[in-house]
């Protein structure tokens, strides 16, 4: 029955994070592969969802409140004025916000710029859209943003650039100085951006996320998509945003309505509560201060950094040079699995144990 299948279902390969958690639970490992924190959600969030089950609130429903603590947050947050009556589109997580908007936006042949290595549904989700995702890499080991090679990528077939900041899965945080090249080439070639940012809230060494529709000329252009996944510790209740201009925003709403109808009535609203959480809990955040073979004999679990990147650089081949690991942990996860990294390495002789005679990059 292959032969019934889409050449896109054909062309899509299983996803190396889901991969390597299956193989995680098999060997009892620390999975620091997969972002979803592993430490519970705040109780009061809990138990405005066990409050909404017990309410019967399930059926599917739009809870406005979630769109004004949104846009409050984003005020407080960036300075933008946003409408939460036409601006905000409520989806389930960011992976959908991000698809609709796609869905949304282009049409086929239309070009998207995406910043290398980058998460692994912006690909599938422009793909799938018709459009032609094409990939800046960017500069190791800082992941710096080359102004030139950016400026070249932009063609008259492109329609939205992706920026994905604090970004997986480096971790980089894109400074004003990088954010104002992009505004520039945006309004320049007057494309539109597509951000995601789901880690706002998590970043560390004093660095702050600047969100890109918050520069000058930019808010009419950004559609910013998000979710309470991270930042309030709840990756499988699927709620997520994208905010945009009324009527982008109204587009994608039409495009989210046809693919799920809606979100999870009672998550929507605990994510009515969560929005309202102190600042202090936003800081608390922060206070967390080889890969098959890892997961053997270490027990924990990294994701390969080449699943990430799309350009290619022979004859370096840096990008097999990568592991990531995934950090949204409890400290005591984290204290554990850096003493079985510790102990492998001092079996290993400093990574001996990963090297191939063959191949030196391994």
């Amino acid at each position: 029955m292959e032969e019934k299948l889409s050449s896109f279902a054909k062309s899509l390969t299983p996803s190396p994070i889901q991969q390597l958690s299956y193989l995680a639970q098999r060997c009892n490992a620390i999975n620091l592969a997969e972002g979803f924190p592993d430490f519970p959600a705040p109780s009061h969030i809990k138990n405005a969802a066990v409050s909404a089950i017990n309410s019967d609130f399930n059926q599917s429903r739009h809870v406005q409140e979630i769109c004004d603590y949104v846009a409050k947050n984003v005020k407080d947050k960036h300075g933008l004025d946003i409408d939460p009556m036409t601006d905000i589109v409520i989806c389930c997580g960011q992976t959908e916000a991000f698809a609709a908007a796609m869905f949304a936006l282009i049409d086929r042949g239309d070009e998207v710029i995406v910043l290398d290595p980058s998460y692994e549904t912006y690909e599938s989700s422009i793909s799938v859209a018709g459009g032609v995702p094409v990939f800046v890499p960017l500069d190791p080991p800082y992941w710096t943003l080359d102004p030139e090679k950016l400026m070249k990528a932009f063609t008259s077939k492109t329609k939205a650039i992706v920026l994905n900041s604090p970004h997986n899965p480096t971790g980089k945080v894109f400074g004003v100085d990088e954010l104002d090249i992009i505004a520039e080439a945006c309004q320049k070639w007057d494309c539109l951006a597509v951000t995601d940012e789901v880690y706002e809230y998590i970043t560390y060494d004093n660095e702050r996320h600047i969100s890109l529709a918050s520069l000058p000329g930019m808010q009419e252009r950004t559609i910013i998509t998000s979710s309470m996944s991270k930042t309030y510790c709840v990756t499988g209740w699927r709620i997520g945003w994208a905010i945009a201009p009324a009527c982008i925003a109204d587009a994608v709403r039409n495009v989210h309505i046809r693919l799920t109808d809606s979100a999870p009535a009672p998550f929507q609203e605990a994510a009515v509560v969560a929005l309202q959480s102190p600042p202090q809990y936003y800081e608390s955040l922060r206070a967390i201060d080889f890969v098959e073979e890892l997961i053997k004999q270490a027990g924990v679990v990294a994701v390969p950094g080449c699943g990430f990147f799309h350009t290619k650089r022979p004859p370096d081949g840096y990008q097999r040079r990568y592991i990531r690991f995934a950090f949204c942990k409890s400290s005591q996860t984290l204290i554990v699995a850096r003493r079985r990294i510790s102990e492998l390495l001092n079996l290993a002789g400093h990574l001996k144990l990963f090297h191939s005679e063959n191949d030196p990059d391994s």
